[in-house]
């Protein structure tokens, strides 16, 4: 009876624990937390020294003109930077997202927003979750300042000192063949994070990808991929990613913890892509880029550097993304928003922002079709319609189709007074009607500053809401 008794008592005790255990809130086993590092350098540091850092990279690696690929990468992209837990959101940051095309399985993200994906990885990725889990992981070194933080341990000097004139040491990415061709710019050179930053970007990519409705695990086995692929070396992301054989174990353990409802594998859309580059031959390898010094080769577009394609505008131009990105140009000087699927080109003095299929090279001048610019005019003049009339003046020179349409209307620009006025025009590339808004308004040095939308007639009424969302957007800080 003695025994007995025990027996029963012993049995329900375990039962009552089991009970306890499945009874406990789900916070109980909750995700891991992860903390910032000690930080030296602003936000905005970030943002200056990645934007630099992508010129650089823009001008050394052959980025991928291809609407379709970009497009999609940027959609897969904006919707893990939506799903970053609030704690990690900077609204100073410029997220944006291009494919590279290169072979080897690849992709990093630079600070402030920036991030480059390898046509190889698209290609080798087994599904979208795979690709995605890629980006998530790279997208948490951003998120979590791992760039700055890691160039705060390493540097006791200034902001320029010892981010950029001692090599751009804050940029974690592709190493090896990459490193040679990057590092022949201006100290843009790509150093491996320490493994304690990788572990922290693994668990913060899963949360991350359960968070924007992905599998977790498929990060995991994206490492399976690459090493498969690569016949055991791992290659370009495996070499520049220290990877101990108890990741994959680290990252399925996270992903036990995050609610996972129905993710997201798969895509129609992905497999498309990855069809269509496959479509396009070989791309080479970052040793071969290296080697060759061909860098950008013809018909590759390289952004924000000067350098457009040579082929004049044409095919289908996109209608203006709903969602919108953030930029800081003029050394800060201005701040907009303008579509996610538009694309920063420009010199020194101006800037341009236009879709892809908008712009190119006629007659050894860039055109555009669609699209925004901004600038800064020098008149002679301190009355502000005055100073308008000279800058619409030296808009005609050469230009025998420009005609002023109305005249001016009064307006405002990040709460300055302001002058709007619509002209007509016939593109010498296309051939086509096309309508231009130019708006000016007066810096505190007497300069005009202006905003020149541009569109064809017969799309003006399909971008003119986009037109009026970044005027209001801009900031002026003189």
């Amino acid at each position: 009876m003695i025994r007995k008794n025990n027996y029963s008592v012993n049995r329900m005790l375990a039962m009552l624990a089991a009970f306890a255990i499945f009874a406990m809130p789900v916070s109980v086993f909750t995700q891991t937390k992860i903390s910032y590092h000690s930080n030296k350098y602003k936000l905005a540091d970030d943002v200056k020294v990645g934007r630099q850092a992508a010129s650089e990279v823009e001008q050394q690696m052959p980025i991928l003109n291809d609407a379709q690929t970009t497009n999609y990468i940027s959609r897969v992209g904006m919707r893990l930077v939506s799903a970053i837990p609030p704690e990690f959101q900077h609204p100073e940051f410029q997220y944006y997202f291009k494919v590279v095309n290169a072979s080897d399985i690849n992709a990093f993200a630079l600070p402030g927003g920036p991030m480059y994906v390898n046509r190889g990885m698209i290609e080798a990725a087994r599904n979208e979750g795979e690709m995605a889990g890629v980006m998530a992981h790279e997208l948490s070194h951003v998120a979590l300042r791992h760039g700055t933080a890691q160039a705060s341990k390493a540097q006791k000097y200034g902001l320029l000192a010892g981010i950029l004139g001692i090599g751009g040491q804050i940029i974690g990415g592709p190493a090896g063949a990459a490193a040679q061709v990057a590092g022949q710019g201006v100290g843009v050179y790509f150093l491996k994070f320490s493994r304690e930053y990788e572990t922290e970007a693994d668990i913060l990519g899963a949360q991350i990808m359960a968070r924007a409705g992905y599998d977790p695990r498929d990060l995991a086995n994206m490492f399976q991929t690459i090493e498969r692929q690569s016949g055991g070396g791992g290659g370009g992301f495996m070499s520049s990613h220290p990877s101990p054989a108890n990741r994959y174990a680290r990252i399925n353990q996270e992903a036990q913890y995050l609610r996972i409802v129905n993710p997201v594998r798969d895509s129609r859309e992905f497999a498309q892509v990855q069809a269509r580059l496959r479509g396009m031959g070989r791309a080479p390898s970052m040793q071969e880029i290296a080697r060759s010094g061909q860098r950008n080769p013809n018909g590759e577009t390289t952004g924000n550097t000067g350098n457009y394609p040579n082929n004049p505008p044409g095919g289908r131009v996109g209608y203006p993304s709903t969602q919108y990105q953030n930029y800081s140009e003029f050394g800060g000087a201005l701040r907009v928003s303008v579509p996610s699927n538009w694309r920063e080109l420009g010199g020194n003095n101006d800037v341009w922002f236009s879709p892809e299929g908008a712009y190119g090279q006629f007659q050894n001048q860039v055109v555009y079709t669609h699209g925004v610019n901004f600038g800064v005019f020098q008149p002679q003049s301190n009355n502000l319609q005055q100073a308008t009339n000279e800058f619409l003046s030296s808009l005609g020179q050469g230009n025998g189709n420009l005609r002023q349409q109305s005249g001016y209307q009064r307006t405002t620009i990040s709460g300055r007074p302001g002058l709007s006025t619509t002209l007509n025009n016939v593109n010498e590339a296309t051939g086509q009607a096309e309508i231009i808004t130019v708006v000016t308004t007066q810096l505190r040095n007497g300069q005009v500053f202006y905003m020149i939308a541009v569109a064809p007639s017969n799309d003006f009424n399909s971008f003119q809401a986009a037109f009026r969302n970044i005027l209001r957007s801009v900031q002026l800080n003189d």
